[in-house]
């Protein structure tokens, strides 16, 4: 029974981030859902502002802080290790809901591509970036990244062993494909208000200063493995050489 129940909040904490980052989709592209990017109760610039930085910046600081390998060794002394993960992707899809219902817009028109051809490109980037994100969970794999794996393993008794080295083919040709996805959805608007601005801005800053810290710890737990991956493949902008050769491997490593 007690199995079934870790599975099932698996499961759970699997499905608010579906319906999270599903109407993330909506909140940045200003579709279908009831309360959107540039939607909403307006503010003052001021407050406005005041109240976003104070959202993305809890959001960052937990998504952050509970990546940590030093954090998850203590934390483990408190959640099952079966669930910290679960627990890790539940929480941030909450605080994104958190975010999604107090953000304040700004709703000032930055830019607007009047041309038709233009803003179909804009639509189709915003539809790639997505695509990419999605592609490369899977890629590395999603189930383990978002916790099913972990829960899976401990219903059946087996002892969780980490994704071995691998080098999908996204990954040979940026380390971070999944994030160079969130950085091109969020910026391929058509029509960018002041507030869209700011979130873009904010969180492209906030991932190429992670990644910072996300690398560190991977330089430390795998050395040269990951020192020579690093040195042979660009981290977002694909713009160096040649993708490797198919006998190389790297470790999964969206892990934040």
């Amino acid at each position: 029974m007690k199995r079934i129940m870790v599975l099932a909040y698996g499961l759970f904490a699997y499905v608010i981030f579906l319906l999270a980052f599903l109407y993330a989709i909506g909140f940045v592209g200003n579709l279908v859902v009831p309360k959107s990017i540039d939607s909403g109760t307006s503010a003052p610039v001021g407050r406005a502002l005041f109240v976003d930085a104070a959202l993305l910046g809890l959001f960052a600081a937990q998504h952050s802080v509970m990546a940590r390998r030093s954090f998850k060794r203590c934390w483990t002394g408190i959640v099952p290790p079966p669930l910290e993960r679960s627990t890790y992707v539940l929480l941030s899809s909450l605080l994104l809901a958190l975010l999604f219902w107090q953000w304040r817009p700004l709703t000032r028109e930055v830019w607007s591509v009047k041309s038709d051809a233009g803003s179909l490109v804009l639509h189709a980037f915003f539809w790639v970036g997505w695509l990419l994100v999605l592609l490369s969970t899977f890629a590395i794999d999603h189930f383990d990244l978002f916790g099913l794996r972990q829960v899976s393993l401990h219903l059946r008794g087996r002892e969780y062993t980490p994704v071995p080295f691998k080098e999908p083919v996204l990954y040979r040709y940026v380390r971070h494909p999944l994030l160079l996805g969130f950085m091109i959805a969020f910026w391929a608007a058509p029509s960018m208000s002041a507030g869209h601005l700011f979130f873009a801005a904010a969180t492209t800053a906030y991932m190429l200063l992670a990644i910072r810290f996300e690398e560190r710890d991977l330089l430390t737990s795998h050395g040269d493995v990951y020192r020579q991956y690093r040195r042979k493949v660009p981290m977002i902008v694909p713009l160096r050489g040649r993708p490797r050769a198919r006998g190389g491997r790297v470790e999964q490593h969206e892990s934040g």
